[in-house]
């Protein structure tokens, strides 16, 4: 979060992440920094409001999204061996997620320009 309202000037409108990051504490933190959606799923709770509020529409779609984001992730990482950066320092490791990104992105396109 903060690296985005570095990046924005402002707090996102949600967060989404795993299960393994809830804890009443880091809901109210990213509500205290101006988020208005925390969709960050409760796995041990029995309390009907929560099971209803991780029902809602909008907070699916955020783990629908963010599930989606390690998928696309975990492609770059087989298809393209994203494993093990081959150039060093951050500016390395930016250039060798970009081409990888790239080389997928030019693998959709043809995928979408044969059909």
């Amino acid at each position: 979060m903060e690296k985005h309202e570095e990046i924005f000037n402002r707090a996102p409108d949600l967060v989404a992440g795993d299960a393994d990051f809830f804890s009443a504490d880091n809901e109210a933190k990213a509500h205290a920094a101006g988020v208005k959606k925390v969709a960050i799923p409760n796995k041990q709770t029995r309390s009907p409001g929560r099971w209803k509020h991780q029902r809602q529409r909008w907070f699916r779609d955020a783990q629908r999204w963010r599930v989606g984001c390690e998928g696309r992730i975990s492609v770059l990482k087989r298809r393209h061996g994203l494993f093990r950066c081959r150039y060093n320092g951050s500016h390395g490791m930016e250039r060798w997620v970009g081409f990888g990104v790239i080389a997928n992105n030019l693998i959709n396109i043809s995928r979408a320009m044969t059909k």
